[in-house]
């Protein structure tokens, strides 16, 4: 397919082959009774007009004009510059007088021009500037002065499409690598909330119970770290759907698009949170509803369960957590908070150099994909505070997503 841009150029061009039409044939009728060979000149005229009004089209495309085309549209231009040394008298030709097909012949060149960009524009108007100078038979300064006007014009007109064709090139390139990375992350987002999670629970049970287990533990322990590298590193193949039996219980892992579980339309946050709240962890907040597209607060609540995935791998099974939603005006607030050790300063980003995700994906990356976002505040002995924000009236892209959570 041709760059939009491109378009607005051909109709730009068709418009101008009809209005430069116009203006010729008005010369024509001014200048019918001083031709040498009146009827020549009008024989020329019918044909131009004739060839216009069957090849309007082509030009309305660059499917449409092609080479061959574009070949005859310009045989037809020099034709008629060159027919104008028969036609014409002498007198006039000397005394500067416009050819028969005048300004249409530029039509002709900047063709070339759009088509093929400025080296084709620059063979068609030089082609053009010798037929002018065989029909003036001498080197007169308007000639010389129309023949570079053209040839400037056209070339400049080729160069400008050939950036715009590069441009486009790059910007789709660029959109292509964007909708890649989404995807990765979304993937790996889905990969860190069940196979990871998985992987890391059979190494520490495994490791546990010793015996056979502990190797198994191992086993599980060296795919954990092979599967960090993998999405961490490129794009990882679309997962399909686990079986909860085959987690232990587990939600099955895949877009929520075809998860029954999800609400459509809006849905209120508080009952979607209401599931994790259990010995250790308490929720708080209005006792009105709290209003979120199904999408995002899906979102949002998985974003809510790694953050308590992480206080439970982190500070412990037991460890108390409480979770606040605030509804403001504009956006919904979710504060996850628990009573652990604390999170050491730059420890977030080193985790995400060594490829755990938690952070970056299962949480940031959700919200940044509903134009929210999540801070962090730990002090060191006195627990992990997790603010996520998420804007009203907001979905993710791509379709609604659930969550899904090991």
């Amino acid at each position: 397919m041709r760059m939009s841009v491109e378009l607005p150029l051909w109709r730009a061009l068709t418009g101008y082959r009809i209005l430069t039409l116009v203006y010729v044939l008005g010369l024509f009728v001014v200048a019918y009774p001083h031709y040498a060979h009146p009827l020549g000149a009008a024989a020329y005229m019918v044909a131009l007009t004739a060839w216009t009004a069957v090849t309007w089209r082509r030009t309305a495309s660059a499917e449409r004009c092609t080479r061959r085309f574009l070949v005859a549209d310009l045989g037809v231009a020099v034709g008629g510059i060159l027919l104008t040394s028969v036609i014409d008298t002498q007198a006039r030709i000397m005394d500067g007088a416009a050819t028969l097909p005048s300004i249409w012949t530029a039509g002709a060149v900047l063709g070339f021009a759009i088509k093929g960009g400025w080296r084709w524009a620059a063979v068609a108007s030089t082609i053009v500037a010798v037929a002018n100078l065989v029909e003036r038979q001498e080197l007169a300064r308007d000639t010389v002065h129309n023949v570079v006007l053209v040839w400037v014009a056209s070339v400049a007109i080729g160069y400008v499409v050939e950036v715009a064709r590069a441009s486009e090139r790059t910007l789709a390139r660029a959109l292509q690598i964007e909708a890649a990375t989404r995807e990765r992350e979304r993937l790996a987002r889905d990969i860190h909330d069940s196979v990871l999670q998985v992987l890391a629970m059979v190494q520490r049970r495994g490791t546990a119970i010793g015996g056979e287990a502990a190797e198994l533990g191992r086993m599980a322990g060296e795919q954990e770290v092979a599967l960090r590298t993998l999405v961490a590193g490129g794009l990882v193949p679309r997962q399909r759907a686990v079986p909860a039996a085959a987690t232990d219980g587990a939600p099955a892992v895949g877009p929520a698009d075809s998860d029954p579980r999800l609400p459509a339309g809006p849905c209120d946050l508080m009952a979607l949170l209401a599931p994790h709240v259990g010995a250790g962890v308490t929720l708080s907040g209005p006792c009105s509803p709290v209003v979120l597209p199904a999408a995002a607060a899906a979102e949002l609540v998985a974003a809510v369960g790694a953050a308590l995935d992480n206080v439970r791998v982190h500070v412990g099974a037991d460890a108390r957590a409480w979770i606040l939603v605030e509804d403001e005006p504009d956006a919904v607030l979710v504060t996850v908070r628990d009573e652990g050790p604390g999170i050491p300063e730059g420890r977030l980003a080193a985790a995400e150099r060594e490829g755990r995700l938690g952070v970056a994906l299962s949480i940031r990356g959700r919200l940044r994909e509903l134009g929210g976002g999540a801070e962090w505040l730990s002090v060191p002995g006195q627990g992990t505070e997790v603010e996520l924000k998420v804007p009203k009236g907001t979905a993710p892209e791509g379709g609604r997503r659930g969550r899904a959570r090991a």
